[in-house]
């Protein structure tokens, strides 16, 4: 790995060797060439790696949030065909498309999925053909630029080639030296002149037109006058791109800096050598200035980077949420209408959050779109087939009323209990009926249960004495329970304990009817009670093992950030089974014996959720604050 606290500049300079001074002689000599890193091995951002090209500029981030039509677009394309070739981005072509596509599918946010689903495909309108004629256009020209600029380059590597041929053999002909420097200077000049080369070729030709002039340098002598000359030109050019390059560390637009430092080292290795002993110097103030320029373009990447992730966490985050919603809930039309708010406002922030990652964004939208789509067709369903399912939820609930208004004046007390208690069951299993039918059927519905267990229990004042026992034992339970807090009982014993006196519990028979309810509540309070103080205790525990873990990886914030995000994910999953029990909380009714204990029951499964998400929200705190620090 790359050692950060290196440039990319000074990274690349190690890798080449400035040319030496060639001898001073009598006569006529030739300057040494200096060999500067090239631009194609400096401008490589050392992490990211990410073509220039890529980033995309504030008009487009705004262009991507607009709203579009087919006439927008049609618009954008035939205005992108006027460009240049060279000015058209194959991503911009991308981005056309994609758009155009999105127009035409079901919109999540509108849920009018149904109406998409039944609607057959209409035939291309005349601004759809044009689009797609323009879209071929744009596609050919651009295709056509690509092979005229992959043949030019190959023209001019092999100008290139021939150029440095040709100053090798300058170079063994000491004898001309008069005739052949003009020639020389030529031909330099027609290698800079001769246009860019393949990027994979462009590095192998200019160390190889570098060795030909050090070799034309070193084997020859030219005039000290004209050498004299030529140095003093060459050090005043390489002097303004210096003063170029430090104004560069200081401009607004990162990116159009960096693009332009590029052109700054592609002028400076145009530019021949200057005096041997100013040559470490200028190159090392020019490396310096360059550096500046490159850390600036590597923190923007960095923290674009930054961003990206948090994004990308968000819209996971999004995805989860809406993945989470149980719609085999959703009863009713408030209940759909409910959720259906709720992810129009997330589909409000994916629009307000930027870009993720370029290899997850696409993926994470396409994940965020199939949920919304998913919802919005089972929306549709529920709202095509409520009518038919309230009818027949309604036929089998009269069914229940009318018999059990004929069993209430029953005498055959168990089977009539029993069917009247898997009676109830079925009830609560049948879904929503008419709400102008719902309040009179239940009222029946009840009324004749409530009729027949009265007379039951009149009817079995014999076994009150049976039931006064098993209420005394049950109570004598409870005590137990309460004792195995105050004896302070280690945890597997007391928990072994709390297994055998529920499993006593189960095996005592009926109390008296009006005492049943509270001995329950009492019965289950104490389990509570005894369940809570040991949990309490695991939890300090917990949170003692968890700080000692956090201890040992506390200099490490990749590991830390890691956990981080182990955590959030659990903490969202707490969070969406809260809410999935907090909506079944509105379908339970309170006004018979068996609605009150499920509330209750569901109210303590509530309770011990919000204590594990306040446990996982008091970890995620403590890991913010060693973050960084």
């Amino acid at each position: 790995m790359q050692d950060p606290a290196l440039d990319p500049v000074e990274v690349k300079a190690q890798n080449l060797n400035e040319a030496s001074e060639p001898a001073a002689g009598a006569g006529i000599e030739i300057p040494a060439e200096e060999t500067p890193a090239t631009p194609a091995d400096e401008a490589v951002e050392p992490q990211a790696e990410v073509e220039a090209e890529e980033i995309m500029s504030e008009g487009e981030a705004q262009a991507e949030s607009r709203e579009f039509t087919a006439e927008s677009l049609l618009a954008d394309a035939l205005a992108l065909l006027e460009k240049d070739a060279a000015d058209i981005s194959n991503d911009e072509i991308r981005r056309l498309r994609q758009h155009f596509s999105m127009l035409h599918r079901p919109t999540p946010e509108t849920g009018d999925t149904e109406a998409a689903a039944e609607a057959e495909a209409p035939a291309q309108t005349e601004t759809e053909v044009k689009f797609e004629e323009t879209l071929g256009a744009l596609r050919a020209k651009k295709l056509a630029y690509t092979a005229a600029l992959e043949a030019a380059r190959a023209a001019n590597l092999e100008r290139k080639n021939a150029i440095i041929a040709e100053i090798n053999a300058l170079a063994e002909d000491t004898d001309n030296v008069n005739r052949t420097f003009p020639r020389y200077r030529e031909l330099q000049d027609e290698f800079n002149a001769a246009g860019e080369v393949d990027p994979t070729e462009e590095t192998g030709v200019w160390k190889r037109f570098q060795e030909a002039r050090e070799r034309y340098s070193d084997n020859l002598k030219i005039n000290k006058e004209l050498r004299d000359y030529d140095f003093k030109k060459n050090l005043a050019e390489k002097q303004a791109l210096l003063e170029e390059a430090r104004v560069l560390a200081s401009e607004e637009d990162v990116i159009g800096a960096y693009r332009r430092l590029q052109d700054l080292h592609n002028k400076w290795r145009q530019i021949g050598p200057v005096a041997k002993e100013l040559r470490e110097e200028i190159w090392a103030s020019f490396r310096e200035a360059s550096a500046e320029v490159n850390k600036r373009y590597q923190a923007f990447f960095e923290a674009r980077k930054a961003r990206e992730a948090e994004n990308e966490t968000a819209k996971t985050a999004i995805c989860e949420q809406i993945e989470a919603i149980d719609i085999t809930t959703l009863k009713t039309f408030a209940s759909w209408e409910e959720v259906t708010h709720r992810i129009q406002e997330m589909q409000q922030q994916w629009r307000q959050l930027g870009f993720a990652s370029k290899k997850v964004n696409r993926t994470l939208f396409a994940r965020f779109r199939q949920a919304c789509d998913k919802f919005f067709a089972s929306k549709a369903e529920f709202f095509r087939n409520t009518r038919d399912e309230l009818a027949a939820n309604l036929a089998r609930k009269q069914q229940l009323v009318e018999r059990a208004e004929a069993l209430r004046e029953s005498s055959d007390w168990r089977k009539t209990t029993d069917e009247l208690i898997q009676m109830q069951k079925e009830w609560r299993s049948i879904g929503a009926i008419p709400k102008k039918f719902s309040d009179d059927l239940w009222n029946r519905f009840t009324t004749a249960c409530d009729t027949f267990f009265d007379r039951k229990k009149k009817a079995g004042s014999g076994t009150r004495s049976i039931e006064a026992a098993n209420l005394r034992a049950k109570r004598e339970i409870i005590g137990q329970l309460s004792a195995l807090i105050a004896e302070g009982s280690d945890k597997d014993s007391a928990i072994a304990e709390l297994r055998k006196l529920q499993d006593h519990w189960k095996e005592i028979g009926h109390v008296p009817f009006r005492e049943k309810d509270k001995l329950y509540e009492a019965y289950r309070s104490a389990v509570d009670a005894v369940r809570d103080h040991f949990a309490i205790a695991e939890s300090r525990a917990r949170r003692e093992r968890f700080e000692a873990s956090v201890a040992q990886i506390e200099n490490d914030d990749n590991r830390l950030f890691r956990e981080r995000e182990r955590l959030v994910r659990a903490l969202e999953a707490r969070r969406g089974d809260l809410r999935t029990y907090e909506n079944n909380l509105g379908f339970l009714s309170s006004k018979s014996k068996s609605g009150n204990s499920l509330l209750s029951d569901l109210g303590r499964r509530i309770e011990r959720l919000k204590t594990d998400i306040a446990e996982l929200e008091d970890k995620i705190a403590l890991l913010d604050g060693k973050i960084g620090g």
